[in-house]
């Protein structure tokens, strides 16, 4: 019996009001819980990575390039920022722009140039960065120097252009979105290594050397633990909202068993449950649909 009216007190979670908001709840819990929280916390760890590599690459010595990254490795989280060194000369016919980029918070052209080095593989080594004169125009700036030459540079991935744009002539220089060598590879025609490397400074070569990025956390870990709060948060509201509902019913249930009347109207008065005012405005929108209908045909 009991059961049974527990089964009756629950009925009122059927009504379509109801199952809507609980459903949004499920829904929206779940993002904050397998999706919203962990993404964050996935974008700290990045952060917390690459911030020690840097850290590492100011005490650590620079090293071949063949130690780092062998046999045409790829850079990784574990080996960007490390510092290497190459030999070998400059190829400036492979020279490219790459533009729309921002350098200490003012606008930058940064300019990137093929290194054959002595063993016959070719990365893209990124000389450091120059401001653009006359609003959009590249400035005159130092050719690499020819020869044989030894410089250390960072090693970085290579940026991605979602939209894959290859490289275009203009105002003499050839240019490019992303710095990405496989998209210079392409329109150089000149094969190059995974990844591209940044010169430091005082390097052979290096015009304004790329500064490195702030170490800092960023907001990401909070951002998490805020999803995971909004989350509960919604839980718990539902599940207040349900309570209250239960304890309406009681209070109502209480009054119909024995209670005076005038002490009962006096309680529904004073308090419409959640239920009531579900169904309240499910009964007006179905006025309201039904004179429409009425009034149209007419």
């Amino acid at each position: 019996m009991a059961a049974y009216r527990r089964g009756v007190r629950l009925k009122f979670l059927l009504r379509p009001g109801w199952l809507g908001l609980i459903g949004l709840v499920v829904v929206f819990a779940t993002l904050c819980f397998t999706l919203l929280a962990p993404w964050q916390f996935s974008r700290n760890e990045e952060t917390q990575a690459r911030n020690s590599a840097i850290s590492e690459s100011f005490h650590a010595p620079p090293k071949p390039l063949a130690e780092v990254l062998p046999a045409g490795q790829a850079p990784s989280e574990r080996t960007e920022w490390a510092q290497v060194v190459l030999r070998g000369r400059y190829l400036p016919e492979g020279e490219t722009l790459a533009w729309q980029r921002t350098v200490l918070g003012e606008p930058a052209f940064e300019v990137l140039t093929p290194f054959r080095l002595e063993g016959g593989s070719t990365v893209l080594v990124d000389r450091g960065f120059v401001r653009p004169v006359n609003g959009t125009q590249a400035p005159e700036y130092a050719a690499p120097p020819t020869g044989d030459v030894t410089v250390v540079a960072r090693v970085r991935a290579d940026e991605q252009d979602s939209k894959n744009r290859p490289l275009f002539d203009h105002d003499g220089h050839r240019w490019t979105y992303a710095v990405n060598s496989q998209t210079v590879a392409t329109g150089t025609g000149i094969t190059l290594r995974p990844g591209y490397f940044a010169l430091t400074e005082g390097q052979p070569g290096v015009l304004g050397a790329l500064p490195l990025p702030r170490l800092e956390s960023g907001p990401y870990f909070s951002y998490a633990l805020q999803w995971i709060a909004f989350g509960t948060m919604a839980i718990i509201a539902i599940g207040y909202l349900i309570y209250s509902e239960l304890r309406s019913g009681d209070a109502e249930a209480s009054a119909a068993d024995g209670a005076p009347a005038d002490k009962a109207r006096k309680g529904r008065r004073r308090r419409m449950s959640v239920a009531e005012a579900i169904a309240e405005d499910e009964r007006r929108e179905e006025a309201e649909r039904h004179a429409r209908e009425t009034s149209a045909n007419q």
